[in-house]
C-alpha cells in the first residue's frame, strides 16, 4: 500500500499561493512560487520565509548521564549552557550518520532535539533504545516550525515581536510569547545570511506566517531557493551529502565530533582516522554557468575519482558548484576535474569552502 504524503499547516497557504508542490522526506513541499533565482535573492538581499514544519522535534527531560543521553550523540549535551544550541550526529556503530541535528538545551534537565524530516521517526526509536532512563517525547506534530532569513530579518522580527529578539546572538535562543503561545525564537538557520528560526505551536503557526508576510520585506521561499542558499555557504543535506553510509570523517565534518567523550560509533571513527579516511569531501566550481547533478561522476584527468552529492548553478558566483565524495589525492584545492554524466561533460576545479562568503548569518 503506498504511504501517504504528509502536510504541513501551511499546506494550503502554499497551494493558494500558486507554490509548485513536490513530495520532499515524505511530507508535501513547496519548492518554489516566483522562481528560484528571485526567491534566493530575496533572501541574500531582504528576508525571506520558509515552511520548516516538516522537521522533527523531541524533548528529553531528566538526568542527562543518568538517563544516558549524555552518550547517544557525538557531542557533550550536558555541557551546553541553557539557552545556547549546538550542533552533531547521531551515529550507527560503523560511525555513519543516522542523522545531524541540533539541540536546544531549554533548562538544567531539559533539552529540545530538532531532527530531518526523513529520518525523524527513526531517529526517535533509536534514541529511545539507548536510552536508560528521563522522559523522551515526541512533539513534531504539536510542534509548527518557520524559517525567517536575509539580512533584514532581526528588522522584520523587532518590528512584529520587540526589542527582545535583537539581543539574541548566534546560536543562542530565547522564550517569548508570539501570539498568546509561548515560542522559542533561535539564531540559527540553513542559508548563511542573519535568521531565526521560530518554534511555536502547530495550532499558531498559520497565523504566523500570515503576520510575517504582512511585511512587504517579507516573500515566501520554497525548499528550490534553499538548497541553492546552502550549497553556497557548503551546509550539508542528509540523504545527499551525508547518509548512515558516510562518516563525520569522511564529510569533512569531523570538527563536530568531540572524541573525549563516549558515543556509539566513537571506535570506528578512531579506527578510521587511525587508519586514513579512504573518500573524503570535496568542493568545486565549475568553469561555466553549467549545473553539476547529484550522482555526476567526478574524474582526475581521465580516471574516475568520486561522485557528485550535491550541485546548483550559484547566482551569486554565476557559475556551477558542487561538493562531493573523492578517492586519492583530486581533493587538494586547486586541482582540476572533470565532472561527467553521459554526454554531458563539464570542467571545474576543486575549491575552499564557504563557495559564499558575503553572508549576514552573523551580523
Amino acid at each position: 500500500m503506498e504511504e501517504q504524503t504528509l502536510v504541513t499547516p501551511i499546506n494550503s497557504r502554499h497551494r493558494d499561493r500558486k507554490a509548485l508542490m513536490a513530495p520532499f522526506g515524505g511530507w508535501d513541499m513547496p519548492i518554489q512560487y516566483e522562481g528560484i533565482i528571485a526567491e534566493h535573492a530575496w533572501c541574500r538581499q531582504k528576508s525571506a520565509l520558509f515552511d520548516i514544519c516538516h522537521m522533527g522535534e523531541f524533548i528529553f527531560q531528566g538526568d542527562f548521564e543518568a538517563g544516558g543521553l549524555e552518550d547517544v550523540f557525538t557531542f557533550s549535551v550536558a555541557t551546553i549552557p541553557i539557552g545556547r544550541s549546538r550542533y552533531g550526529f547521531l551515529l550507527n556503530q560503523q560511525g555513519g550518520i543516522i542523522d545531524d541535528l541540533i539541540i536546544f538545551r531549554l533548562a538544567e534537565d531539559k533539552v529540545m532535539i530538532v531532527v530531518n524530516a526523513a529520518t525523524a521517526d527513526n531517529d526517535f526509536a533509536v534514541i529511545s533504545q539507548r536510552l536508560r532512563g528521563g522522559s523522551f517525547t515526541n512533539i513534531t506534530d504539536a510542534t509548527g516550525k518557520l524559517d525567517i532569513q536575509g539580512p533584514l530579518s532581526r528588522d522584520v522580527m523587532v518590528a512584529a515581536f520587540g526589542e527582545q529578539v535583537s539581543a539574541i546572538p548566534y546560536f543562542k535562543f530565547i522564550t517569548m510569547n508570539i501570539l498568546g503561545a509561548e515560542a522559542i525564537v533561535s539564531r540559527t538557520g540553513y542559508t548563511g545570511e542573519l535568521g531565526y528560526e521560530i518554534f511555536i505551536p502547530a495550532g499558531k503557526v498559520c497565523e504566523l506566517w500570515d503576520l510575517l508576510l504582512e511585511d512587504e520585506r517579507v516573500k515566501p521561499a520554497g525548499l528550490g531557493a534553499r538548497d541553492v542558499l546552502r550549497l553556497e555557504v557548503g551546509y550539508s543535506l542528509y540523504g545527499s551529502d551525508i547518509d548512515e553510509q558516510t562518516t563525520p570523517l569522511e564529510a569533512g565534518l569531523g570538527s563536530f565530533v568531540n572524541f573525549d567523550k563516549a558515543f556509539i560509533g566513537r571506535e570506528a571513527l578512531l579506527r578510521q582516522k587511525e587508519e586514513g579516511v579512504q573518500r573524503r569531501k570535496v568542493a568545486f566550481q565549475v568553469s561555466s554557468r553549467r549545473s553539476p547533478r547529484h550522482h555526476y561522476e567526478i574524474l582526475s584527468g581521465d580516471r574516475p575519482v568520486g561522485t557528485v552529492t550535491s550541485g546548483v548553478f550559484s547566482p551569486m558566483l554565476s557559475c556551477g558548484i558542487g561538493i562531493g565524495l573523492v578517492t586519492g589525492d583530486a581533493y587538494q584545492v586547486g586541482s582540476p576535474v572533470t565532472i561527467r554524466h553521459e554526454r554531458v561533460s563539464m570542467e571545474a576545479t576543486v575549491c575552499e569552502l564557504p563557495f559564499f562568503r558575503e553572508g549576514s548569518v552573523r551580523s
